[in-house]
């Protein structure tokens, strides 16, 4: 695992510009078990869906303000921090988003270093943390580029369904601009198989697919199907808060002890 140095948080950017691969649940659920591992976490929701937000509890109607205001300059990341609940003895950091995310490319097109305003945001906040994950947009916009700008590593969630690594190869094009051009510090954090489910020959297929193009970037942990990962989101909570037995948030303990441990290994065949 690649990081910035003892002092400072470690940047993880969770991205994939294909939709329903796990993005955000693996945003909220990698946060929440970091968190319960004893490490300070900020999680930053840099989609304009802001499923991550309310998936964490956040009314979006209550809210005083977002990830968008402080993009712009007018608001002060500290002061839009919300504190989510994971257990009683751990919580996390959210800077949330909202729907008017959605025009924020439009009137940064003309500010100077565009591409860098969220490095600028994070930089004052590295200190206070363990882990910033950042909740990257489905799409290679200029939110994506801010977000692979800011960040140390990239984890990208492929779901073992058909045509999963459709689109990541240009994912991993942009991976390379940002590299050339804004952060040539950017590595790949690893790549997460989701919806794995061990009945389906199509799971074993795609996951065995991506061991082979991927290598030992590929997460030992899998993230397999279940109910209680699914319904979670509806409570607005992690998995770990909504169903702590359940195979989800075993799932993401585990997937938080290989990131904390700096550990991705090529996974066992299953």
């Amino acid at each position: 695992m690649f990081t910035r140095g003892a002092i400072l948080a470690t940047i993880i950017a969770i991205a994939n510009q294909k939709g329903g691969v796990g993005k955000t649940t693996t945003a909220v659920n990698l946060a929440a078990s970091l968190s319960a591992k004893g490490s300070r976490i900020l999680l930053v929701d840099l989609d304009p869906q802001a499923n991550a937000t309310s998936g964490c509890g956040a009314a979006l109607d209550s809210l005083n303000g977002s990830i968008y205001e402080v993009l712009l300059g007018k608001r002060d990341a500290r002061s839009l921090i919300h504190d989510v609940f994971v257990d009683f003895n751990s919580t996390f950091d959210l800077l949330p988003s909202h729907i008017s995310l959605s025009g924020a490319e439009v009137e940064m097109a003309s500010f100077i270093g565009r591409e860098r305003k969220l490095d600028e945001i994070l930089a004052p906040l590295a200190l206070d943390y363990d882990y910033i994950l950042i909740d990257c947009p489905p799409a290679l916009g200029l939110l994506t580029i801010n977000g692979l700008a800011a960040a140390d590593s990239l984890l990208v969630p492929v779901q073992c369904e058909y045509y999963a690594l459709e689109g990541v190869s240009r994912l991993l094009e942009t991976v390379q601009l940002v590299k050339q051009q804004i952060n040539p510090d950017l590595q790949i954090e690893g790549v997460l198989l989701t919806l794995y489910d061990s009945r389906l020959q199509l799971s074993q297929s795609v996951a065995n697919e991506a061991r082979r193009y991927f290598g030992e970037k590929v997460f030992a942990t899998v993230i397999k199907r279940n109910i209680r990962l699914a319904e979670a989101p509806s409570f607005g909570q992690s998995v770990i808060s909504y169903a702590p037995d359940s195979t989800g948030a075993e799932n993401y303990t585990d997937l938080a002890a290989e990131v904390m441990d700096g550990c991705v290994t090529v996974a066992a065949s299953n």
